[in-house]
């Protein structure tokens, strides 16, 4: 089963309801699609110590691969700010890890979005094995 694309981007939006985000105040939520369908939702989760706060790119990968997944298809991003919401550089390293062809939809809070292949957000991306 395949979603579209806005019921991928309204699970994101319903997943950045769960956000824990009282540092930045910038809710995020993600929702990714596996390679058979399957849709996983995560969110922000911030820190004190700054850098130990988890992206929902990173929150929803981690809850695909507890499941047993390991190919992606599409993620949806989703925030309440006025521009489209992207990957940070580490999410997208991230998801080049297990889909290097993934589609990346990109909301904000007007409910438009931008779609990318994220070899165009992240091009020679650092792979080990991944030849010349």
């Amino acid at each position: 089963m395949r979603v579209t694309d806005r019921e991928l981007i309204r699970c994101a939006e319903e997943a950045k309801a769960h956000s824990y985000s009282p540092y930045s105040g910038f809710a995020v939520g993600a929702a990714i699609e596996c390679a058979d369908g399957e849709v996983f939702v995560g969110c922000n989760v911030e820190n004190a110590a700054f850098g130990s706060t988890i992206c929902a790119e990173a929150a929803v990968i981690a809850a695909a691969v507890a499941a047993g997944y390991r190919e992606f298809r599409r993620i949806a991003i989703s925030s309440d700010g006025t521009k489209y919401c992207m990957p940070c550089g580490n999410c997208r390293q991230l998801l080049h890890e297990f889909s290097p062809n993934i589609e990346v939809l990109a909301a904000r809070a007007d409910g438009r979005y931008v779609s990318y292949p994220l070899d165009k957000l992240l091009p020679n991306a650092f792979a080990i094995g991944a030849g010349d």
